[in-house]
């Protein structure tokens, strides 16, 4: 039984996109992996910005000086 974790920032991520990801995964371990779509798991969390370092800082505070993870 495969069990898959996504966890992303709460940034607006929409119900169709959430399902695009649950599909997503769920094709690739069963065409990768041969696994039972019915019995994979796939969790997305979403995590407050302010929950969220990176390089040390809260990844608000990043965004308020308009820094992201590819962007230094």
């Amino acid at each position: 039984m495969p069990f898959v974790k996504i966890e992303i920032t709460r940034e607006g991520v929409t119900r169709e996109q959430k399902q695009t990801l649950i599909k997503g995964v769920t094709d690739l371990l069963t065409s990768t992996l041969n696994k039972d779509p019915h019995l994979t798991h796939v969790v997305i969390q979403e995590v407050d910005l302010d929950d969220w370092g990176y390089a040390g800082e809260q990844v608000s505070v990043l965004r308020e000086k308009g820094i992201t993870a590819d962007k230094k």
